[in-house]
């Protein structure tokens, strides 16, 4: 966070050259700001900022939250996932006290974000873009920053224990169906193959996200 202070001046000539100190967080006004999304988190701990001569302060407070995101998996497991971090301050007008601006522009927040995200894990962060707007409540216009991230999500593992393993018992189905076996043994693989078909249906049913108002296409056919 960056801002300015005109009666925060001085100086450096006349206080030894110094150009900046560091300074808690209470001393001076700071912008309150509130994620809208945050259910739970840790508030950090470093709470500091520094002030320049020429009354600018600078604030660098890292943040762990957990944001609430809906989530549309119709294409489970070939499904990208778009989630929103809006940041405003419902304290002060927009138009009169507290306005919001990003400094640095959406590319520059994409390469930083994608060498601050290092996680191999399912997901892979693929996009951010910022919306800045007023939001009107109470007829009055308040400051809005909204990122709006997107992830696509890393398929090879359901590939490989869900979709290949169905589609091995449709194909062994079909032959078993279709071939020269006595109707003994036919029924014999059925049922095999129903069992087989059944295991596959309890883990697809612990491994799909649950929610989303549509349920994916893997899981109904």
């Amino acid at each position: 966070q960056e801002w300015q202070n005109p009666f925060a001046t001085w100086d450096p000539r006349d206080f030894c050259n110094i150009s900046e100190i560091v300074l808690p967080m209470d001393t001076y006004w700071s912008p309150p700001v509130f994620i809208l999304e945050r259910v739970n988190g840790q508030n950090p701990e470093l709470n500091y900022m520094v002030l320049m001569h020429n009354g600018s302060f600078n604030s660098t407070r890292p943040f762990q939250v957990t944001l609430t995101c809906s989530l549309i998996i119709l294409k489970f497991p070939f499904d990208t996932q778009t989630c929103n971090l809006s940041m405003a301050s419902f304290l002060y007008p927009a138009v009169t006290d507290f306005v919001m601006k990003t400094r640095r522009t959406p590319a520059e927040m994409m390469k930083d974000s994608q060498s601050f995200f290092l996680t191999d894990g399912e997901w892979k962060f693929t996009n951010l873009s910022i919306i800045e707007y007023t939001e009107m409540l109470d007829d009055k216009g308040f400051s809005v920053v909204t990122y709006v991230i997107s992830m696509e999500r890393r398929p090879t593992l359901y590939i490989l224990n869900l979709i290949l393993p169905t589609c091995a018992l449709y194909l062994l189905d079909m032959a078993v169906l279709f071939g020269p076996s006595s109707l003994e043994e036919k029924i014999n693989f059925q049922i095999a193959i129903i069992l087989g078909s059944s295991m596959l249906a309890v883990i697809l049913n612990n491994s799909l996200p649950t929610s989303s108002n549509k349920p994916p296409i893997i899981g109904t056919h």
